[in-house]
């Protein structure tokens, strides 16, 4: 998927799942590289409302009696001991660095993709968009599937590859990976099958700024 110009009028900025139980220093679910990224992924949020670029955040969470839980009982030990991402907690609110600004919504998910049993698709198509940015946490699991659902529901995908991030993997008896390679390949992947896979300051060249461009 090639995007050569972003049309702020039909563009909308998800950020994913940028919450203090994945970024705040010591979180259950700790990314460090989401919180390294934070000054990136705000600067492309600059640009996305200064442009008139429509913002809206998702965040992962479970009510506390565990009925929206499904399989994350048996894949994360802190999810499912409700040591994080329980609804209503502060573990749940988007990373204050990165607060929503007044009037941007968030989607509260129950599972890896945004667009999995929310309003997400009402709104945007409300909205008139037909290109979105993917940018938050983690690369490739929350992004790359809200980015392929994009993507199975006609919407160009924008994928930020410096303000997206992930975490070591443990071996599971396939090997270790650590951040850095699990989010080269998601991004190698989602280049060749889904999206336009770019930094922030392409986004910002790609974004049209003068009307008559439209």
């Amino acid at each position: 998927m090639q995007i050569d110009t972003i049309d702020p009028m039909k563009t909308a900025m998800i950020v994913v799942d940028m919450q203090n139980d994945f970024v705040a220093t010591g979180a259950p679910i700790e990314v460090p590289a989401a919180r390294a990224m934070v000054p990136r992924l705000a600067e492309a949020l600059k640009i996305c409302r200064d442009a008139g670029i429509r913002v809206i955040y998702t965040a992962h969470v479970h009510r506390r009696d565990g009925c929206d839980m499904g399989l994350f009982d048996d894949l994360h030990p802190p999810i499912a001991n409700r040591d994080a991402l329980v609804d209503g907690t502060p573990g749940v609110e988007v990373y204050p660095a990165l607060s929503p600004a007044p009037g941007e919504h968030v989607i509260k998910k129950h599972r890896y993709s945004a667009f999995f049993g929310t309003d997400l698709d009402i709104i945007l198509r409300e909205w008139g968009v037909d290109t979105v940015i993917i940018s938050g946490t983690t690369t490739e699991n929350c992004c790359h599937a809200t980015a392929r659902d994009a993507m199975f529901r006609n919407y160009r995908v924008v994928f930020l590859s410096d303000a997206t991030a992930t975490f070591d993997y443990p071996d599971l008896g396939f090997g270790s990976m650590v951040n850095t390679d699990v989010h080269h390949a998601t991004l190698v992947i989602l280049a060749f099958s889904t999206a336009h896979v770019m930094p922030v300051a392409d986004l910002a060249e790609r974004v049209v700024s003068d009307p008559l461009r439209r």
